[in-house]
């Protein structure tokens, strides 16, 4: 049967490589993803690289803000292991790329949809993060397609949903239920949801009629999927 909900790896295959690292992205796609989510944030000298958190330490051991750390000093602090956005797109090869942006700017955004753009990976790219940040982005790109992460089971504004088009609403997994996905179907948006991993989950998400699950088990989702 052919599988109709988009698997979506979480930083990459972070249960088995480091998370927002080239060989995770390589990893998680031989695994079955369809798409690779990944974060991008801005180092002091404005190059777009692959980290979640605002600091080193959790990966990378120095407890140093990247916004302090140029990509040059990234590059020694790191051992080489933190990508740039450029080198991500590389990796994901034809694989479809979801850039989260957290904490960012408007000119932030600027940056990184401009870096999109400049390798010629815009069709194969889309952004999620919150309304906010989503604006910029449909600000910077207006053919961006976009990922509106949303953590309330109440339906965005409709002003806000004409402000961002968004093609997708991003929902944390457990507010996902089965009338949920049938009020965001008839406004004709698509549900992903995040990031579920374990099996029980990914059945009822599937049940529930979701289009896409970020999953850190990509393996797992995708034998889910094969299996229907």
């Amino acid at each position: 049967m052919r599988r109709t909900v988009t698997v979506v790896a979480h930083r990459g295959d972070p249960y088995r490589v480091r998370e927002n690292t080239l060989a995770s992205i390589r990893s998680a796609v031989e695994r079955g993803a369809d798409a690779v989510e990944i974060d991008v944030r801005l180092t002091r000298d404005g190059v777009p690289v692959l980290l979640h958190d605002s600091t080193l330490k959790r990966l990378w051991g120095p407890d140093r803000p990247l916004t302090d750390t140029t990509w040059d000093e990234l590059r020694v602090l790191s051992g080489g292991g933190v990508p740039t956005l450029a080198e991500a797109l590389l990796a994901g090869g034809s694989h479809r790329l979801m850039i989260d942006l957290p904490g960012a700017t408007a000119s932030s955004v600027r940056k990184v949809v401009g870096t999109v753009h400049e390798c010629g990976a815009a069709e194969r790219t889309y952004y999620c993060a919150g309304s906010d940040t989503m604006l910029a982005v449909r600000a910077a790109d207006p053919g961006a397609e976009i990922a509106m992460t949303w953590t309330t089971s109440a339906p965005p504004r409709p002003t806000l949903i004409d402000a961002v088009k968004p093609r997708w609403i991003n929902y944390r997994f457990g507010l996902v239920d089965a009338d949920l996905c049938a009020r965001v179907h008839r406004d004709g948006l698509l549900v992903s949801a995040w990031t579920a991993d374990t099996r029980v989950t990914m059945r009822r998400l599937i049940a529930h009629g979701v289009d896409s699950i970020t999953t850190n088990r990509v393996d797992a989702l995708y034998g889910i999927l094969s299996a229907r």
